[in-house]
C-alpha cells in the first residue's frame, strides 16, 4: 500500500527530475492538491513517546501495539490508541511470528539471587485430575529466598481474576513481594494481572518462552509436590483435593528439610533469618 507521503514524493520527483507539472504529476501518483500540499503539523512531540516506545517494545518483545498502548496511557504517554498505532508502525516493532523454534528477539538478563524473605516469588500451575476424571488446576507460590510455599490455590478454573484475588489475600496475612518470576501464561500476561502488579509496585520477571529452567524454584518445587502429593493421594473431589494440598503444603513448610536449607524447613530458616535479623538491628 502506498502511503500518501510516498504519493507527494512521487510528484515531486516527476516535477524535479521529468520537468512534468504539478497537475500531471499529481494525477499520476492519484494525489489531491490538498494532499500534496498539506504540511504535517507533527512535531517534536512524538519523539519522548516514540522514545518510551522502543523501550517498551525492548522490555516486552512478544507485545503487540494493543498492550504496548496500555502501558503509555498507564504512564501518562498518550490517550488516543490511533497516535500509538502509528508511532508503532513508523518504528517498525511489530512483532515478528514464530516459526519453530522460539525466541526473543533481546537476551534476558537472570535476576540476582533474593536476600530476604518476600523479596521474589515464583508461580506457576500444576494440573491434575479427581477421582472421576475431571481435571483441576493448582496455583503454586514460592518464596525463593525461604522456600516456603505461602499458598496452593485449587479449582478448576483459575483466571488471572482469581490469581490477584489469592495474591491479595496474601497481602494482607504477610505482605506482598517485590518482584514475582511467571511464565508467558495468559494468566499472568493478561491486562488485568499487569495492571494489578503496577498498582502494587511489583515487577513482574517473565522467563523465556519454553525455558522452564530460568524460572527453577518453582519448577522444584512443583515436581515435588506432584512426586510428593498428587501422585501418591487420590482425591474422590475439589473439597478433598483442597484438604489434602493444604496438609501437604503445612507439612511441607514445616515439617519437610529442605537440602538448599543445609537440612532445616523453610519455616525454620524462615525464623531463624527473622531472629538473626532481629538480633543485628541496632
Amino acid at each position: 500500500m502506498v502511503t500518501a507521503a510516498q504519493r507527494r514524493e512521487a510528484v515531486t520527483w516527476l516535477r524535479t527530475t521529468r520537468h512534468v507539472s504539478e497537475r500531471r504529476a499529481r494525477r499520476v501518483a492519484g494525489i489531491s492538491a490538498s494532499s500534496y500540499r498539506y504540511v504535517s503539523q507533527r512535531g517534536i512531540e512524538d519523539e519522548p513517546v516514540r522514545l518510551r516506545l522502543r523501550v517498551l517494545a525492548e522490555q516486552r518483545p512478544r507485545w503487540g501495539s494493543p498492550r504496548l498502548h496500555w502501558l503509555l496511557v498507564r504512564e501518562g504517554w498518550v490517550i488516543n490508541h490511533k497516535r500509538t498505532e502509528r508511532l508503532y508502525r513508523d518504528e517498525r516493532l511489530a512483532v515478528a511470528r514464530r516459526r519453530r523454534q522460539k525466541r526473543v528477539s533481546v537476551p534476558r538478563v537472570l535476576p540476582p539471587a533474593p536476600v530476604q524473605p518476600t523479596e521474589r516469588w515464583s508461580m506457576d500451575f500444576v494440573r491434575d485430575t479427581l477421582a472421576d476424571g475431571r481435571a483441576f488446576r493448582a496455583f503454586t507460590v514460592v518464596d525463593d529466598f525461604t522456600r516456603e510455599c505461602p499458598v496452593i490455590a485449587v479449582d478448576t478454573h483459575l483466571s488471572s481474576e482469581r490469581v490477584i484475588a489469592v495474591l491479595e489475600q496474601l497481602a494482607g496475612r504477610r505482605g506482598l513481594p517485590q518482584a514475582l518470576v511467571c511464565d508467558n501464561g495468559p494468566e499472568f500476561t493478561s491486562r488485568a494481572f499487569d495492571a494489578w502488579a503496577y498498582r502494587r509496585g511489583i515487577k513482574l520477571l517473565y522467563i523465556r518462552p519454553g525455558k522452564p529452567v530460568e524460572n527453577a524454584f518453582i519448577e522444584s518445587f512443583n515436581g515435588k509436590f506432584r512426586d510428593e502429593c498428587l501422585s501418591a493421594s487420590w482425591f474422590l473431589d475439589l473439597a478433598d483435593a483442597r484438604a489434602q494440598i493444604e496438609q501437604w503444603r503445612r507439612d511441607y513448610n514445616g515439617a519437610r528439610p529442605h537440602s538448599g536449607l543445609a537440612g532445616l524447613t523453610p519455616s525454620k530458616f524462615a525464623r531463624d533469618f527473622a531472629l538473626a535479623t532481629a538480633s543485628t538491628d541496632p
